[in-house]
């Protein structure tokens, strides 16, 4: 017969912990006014911590009191050892009730005292459990953690949510004080969710902080001036893709500091913009986006979340899931199969590739489809690309208002406005038409169109 009475070695412990029976270690932690003195027996510690096994094993080293081992940790809060060394007595860590900075500090000293499981579980319970502490200085907490790579998760949370908003950082002060290793790992990110000319003019900002002897108006710089700012930012030209910026910005922005670029780069950027075809070999920034799409991709995700918003500036921040609710050629092209997908699932967005072309059409129903007639909007919207690859053949259009913006028929699939461009299964699967519907600016489309599939995706804000 064996009993297990594993379940009473915590309160023993426990109890010897606050009698202080025996006690042999003395540890100083902090520094006053913040600064307490905790006795501990050597030999929980040891067997607890590699960290303090270290220190003991050999005990000649630690300086001694009254024949008690002395440690110092000065640099630790006591608020946190208090909780790690009650956690080595009885294996209980009670962390509910702390601060995202209390939580913060305590995962930093249980790393730095070798503790990796209590690291890891404290760093798993501050990304699921202090998600507003972290979103509200993703920057400070990174700069933080960023050197622990036993961090890792708590690191990538930080950069994912620079990378989402950038602005964060970047519009901050704390941007001209952030340390070269860590630019270069941010910069070096395809996530990083900025147009290429904004990375590079706040590129030049940050290298102009870095020699306050440069001055701010690049055409009175001298060549010892570039070659100042050519020694300050050489390890991130590489990281910048030239090749997303257009030619209007390079002329503008890039040129006038030309000379910090090496001959072999500038010669290929001249190919590129001036040979038509000349295809660099080059990784475009792109964010962690995956889009189920057999006809669009992510380029015009970013579009469609610029139109719903109503967003003069193409941002590439994407504050919107599209998730893909039906496709035409895999859940069957019938009016009764739209409507067993679509219906009632909130806002949509409808992708329609035109056959024998690179068009493709499609309409925006910031509403829900169903079979109930007509319904008013004005944040509908008819776009038409002449040719999907070029996002400047695009043209779209808002709804006027009009009580018919968007048409749930239950003989139709989707239809936009009085015609001005629906699917009417009566009159065929594969053919898309534009009658002489006047709820949208006209999009110049044919009267019909044959199509190859069509998709609708739900649009839900993030």
């Amino acid at each position: 017969m064996t009993f297990n009475l594993a379940s009473e070695l915590p309160d023993a412990f426990g109890q010897l912990l606050s009698t202080e029976m025996d006690y042999n270690v003395i540890i100083h932690v902090g520094e006053k006014p913040n600064f307490k003195e905790f006795h501990a027996h050597s030999i929980i510690l040891r067997c607890r911590s590699e960290y303090f096994n270290k220190i003991l094993v050999t005990a000649e080293n630690v300086e001694k009191k009254d024949g008690k081992y002395v440690i110092k940790k000065p640099n630790i809060s006591p608020q946190a050892f208090d909780i790690i060394l009650k956690y080595f007595y009885t294996g209980q860590v009670n962390i509910a009730n702390k601060t995202g900075t209390e939580l913060l500090d305590f995962m930093i000293i249980s790393n730095d005292l070798m503790l990796t499981k209590l690291t890891e579980l404290t760093e798993d319970f501050i990304i699921e459990n202090q998600q507003q502490f972290l979103q509200n200085d993703p920057v400070g907490i990174l700069k933080i953690v960023y050197y622990y790579k036993s961090l890792a998760k708590l690191q990538e949370f930080c950069l994912d949510k620079i990378c989402s908003e950038p602005e964060i950082l970047f519009n901050s002060d704390k941007f001209a004080q952030l340390s070269a290793p860590l630019l270069e790992v941010i910069l070096k990110r395809d996530n990083l969710n900025l147009n290429e000319i904004e990375i590079w003019e706040n590129l030049i900002k940050w290298g102009l902080v870095q020699d306050q002897t440069l001055k701010k108006d690049v055409s009175k710089w001298n060549q010892d001036d570039f070659n100042i700012f050519k020694r300050i930012l050489y390890k991130f030209i590489p990281l910048i893709r030239f090749y997303e910026i257009s030619g209007e910005d390079y002329f503008n922005k890039v040129k006038p500091f030309e000379d910090i670029l090496s001959k072999e780069l500038k010669d290929d950027i001249l190919k590129f913009y001036l040979i038509p075809g000349y295809k660099p070999v080059y990784t475009p920034r792109r964010p962690n986006y995956n889009v189920d799409s057999n006809i669009i991709n992510l380029k015009h995700i970013t579009l469609f979340a610029n139109w719903i918003d109503r967003k003069e500036k193409n941002d590439k921040n994407i504050p919107y899931e599209f998730n893909l609710l039906y496709r035409a050629s895999r859940d069957g092209n019938t009016a009764a199969a739209f409507h067993a997908k679509c219906d009632n699932k909130g806002a949509t967005i409808v992708v329609v590739k035109i056959t024998n072309s690179e068009q493709i059409v499609g309409g925006y129903n910031p509403l829900f489809w169903d079979s109930n007639g007509s319904k008013l909007t004005r944040d509908s919207f008819i776009f038409s690309f002449s040719d999907k690859n070029d996002l400047q053949s695009v043209n779209v259009t808002y709804s006027n208002g009009g009580n018919h913006s968007i048409q749930c028929l239950s003989h139709c699939g989707p239809v936009f406005g009085c015609g001005d461009l629906y699917l009417d299964f009566s009159k065929g699967p594969n053919v898309w038409h534009r009658g002489c519907g006047n709820c949208y600016p006209t999009l110049n489309l044919t009267n019909s169109m044959d199509v190859d599939d069509y998709e609708v995706f739900q649009v839900i804000k993030k």
